[in-house]
């Protein structure tokens, strides 16, 4: 399996956005050191696409895939790759607070240790729909990992798509995310005009 190794606040600065996307509160104190030259539009539009890559830990033929399914369905394909990106298994995780990182809610995933709905799913890419109920097995609800994760996002704020059960360690998709309650950084116009081309 192709994993991304780029240090994590290298790879914030040089796509100029915060760490806080990922889940991680460290700043880093080196600044930028880059030449005042203009950037293309092409450069704006592949870094919008390097931004949303990083940031949902999707590599470029999977991306591509989002893109292509984002196209064939109803309404306007940018939106549409976002909500996809954002109903992903390992971000919904991340979002109800079961995960401190977006790494490592793909981690928890892949260890399989949640069900959706009661079934065991291992797969982050995995897309949740509406009325899906992701919940930690029983198995691994007592362990400290979850006690420590849970000390550590609890004041994060649940999207008001999702409905998070910290006590039972359950969440539930109440419905699909519009793309105004995303609140990631990624002008996804730009993907959209890059991949158009």
């Amino acid at each position: 399996m192709a994993v991304d190794r780029t240090p994590v606040l290298k790879r914030c600065r040089s796509l100029q956005m915060d760490p806080v996307y990922l889940g991680i509160n460290k700043k880093s104190r080196r600044k930028l050191t880059r030449s005042n030259r203009k950037v293309s539009e092409y450069g704006l539009q592949l870094r919008e696409k390097q931004k949303a890559k990083f940031i949902y830990g999707v590599l470029e033929k999977p991306f591509r895939n989002y893109y292509a399914k984002a196209e064939r369905q109803r309404g306007l394909t940018g939106p549409n790759l976002m909500i996809m990106l954002e109903s992903r298994l390992d971000n919904v995780v991340f979002r109800l607070g079961f995960a401190r990182t977006r790494r490592e809610a793909r981690q928890i995933v892949d260890h399989k240790q949640l069900t959706v709905n009661g079934k065991l799913v291992n797969i982050p890419s995995y897309l949740v729909k509406a009325g899906d109920v992701i919940e930690i097995r029983e198995t691994k609800k007592g362990s400290q990992r979850y006690k420590d994760i849970l000390e550590s996002t609890s004041r994060r704020i649940v999207p008001d798509w999702l409905e998070a059960d910290t006590e039972n360690l359950k969440g539930t998709v109440k419905e699909l995310p519009q793309r105004d309650q995303i609140d990631v950084p990624v002008n996804e116009t730009l993907i959209v005009e890059l991949y158009s081309k």
